[in-house]
């Protein structure tokens, strides 16, 4: 097997490991292979013949902060969604997010590459096919050295379409907030949304059959009916419905597969040509991010 040496190396890993082995000075040792004692010193107190890594001793961002790449890696896991996918829907909440900051963060981090969803496990089945406006929602934590964050994401079980928000404190509040937002952000209309039954999200199951869920509305049930957007909850302790869609829809997300070739925006664009009684806005000119 060939060595690799430093350009400026001066010596092979046979003549260090010489050097290591011998009982002459570092003055005769020098004056044999033809170096510097300095480098017959260096290579007699190591105990090993490779070259030292070069480059900083722990790689980080120039172009993101810590903030910005737990957000990246929060997201990345929770969603299991492809390169460009994530750096579309990442790319409102952190602008200067590029194509190569977001590949380099992966690989840091060691999820560059996708975990392969086929295996001994027993095959899921497709989900029920609907109309555009179908949203996943789900909330991830983010640990920061400033404590923890939070991650509302919302994608299109159709159009793939990606939204996220940051948020210092998770409950009713912000997920209604997060609610408002993505009605704001999705140029067409959203009929259905699907949460896990955290308390962000609806009342506890124990209060299920009691007078709080009988006679109270929930903060986010209530911003649902006021925009007419049917609100559906996973099975309690089966995580599958909504946990696993991610890993189902979202890797079913990859362009060339669930699209037929087309990105989410331009997917959504040719349904703003065939249903256009579904959008609130025309497409062409409302949707965040690159158009591409």
């Amino acid at each position: 097997m060939g060595q690799i040496l430093h350009g400026s190396a001066t010596t092979t890993e046979a003549v260090r490991r010489a050097i290591q082995h011998s009982q002459a000075s570092l003055r005769t040792l020098s004056r044999r292979y033809g170096i510097n004692p300095k480098t017959v010193a260096k290579w007699k107190k190591r105990g090993f013949v490779a070259d030292l890594p070069t480059g900083p001793k722990q790689p980080k961002s120039t172009v993101l902060s810590v903030e910005d790449e737990a957000i990246v890696v929060a997201f990345r896991r929770h969603t299991l969604l492809p390169l460009d996918d994530c750096l579309y829907a990442l790319q409102p909440t952190i602008p200067h997010l590029t194509r190569s900051a977001l590949h380099r963060c992966l690989q840091r981090h060691g999820i560059s590459r996708l975990p392969e969803v086929e295996g001994d496990k027993p095959g899921k089945k497709k989900f029920k096919a609907y109309p555009i406006g179908y949203f996943h929602i789900d909330i991830a934590e983010v640990r920061t050295a400033e404590g923890k964050l939070y991650l509302y994401v919302a994608i299109d079980r159709t159009s793939k379409f990606a939204f996220v928000q940051l948020v210092s404190k998770t409950g009713r509040t912000s997920a209604s907030a997060f609610l408002m937002a993505l009605i704001k952000a999705v140029p067409y209309k959203i009929h259905t949304v699907l949460t896990d039954n955290g308390v962000q999200f609806t009342f506890p199951p124990r209060y299920a059959d009691g007078p709080t869920a009988r006679y109270m509305t929930h903060m986010f049930d209530m911003r649902c009916r006021e925009n007419g957007i049917e609100h559906r909850l996973t099975k309690i302790r089966h995580p599958w419905t909504n946990g696993q869609v991610e890993r189902n829809a979202y890797n079913y997300g990859r362009r060339l597969k669930t699209l037929k070739g087309l990105t989410p925006y331009e997917f959504i664009v040719k349904m703003w040509t065939k249903e256009p009684e579904r959008f609130r806005l025309d497409p062409i000119h409302q949707m965040p991010g690159l158009n591409t």
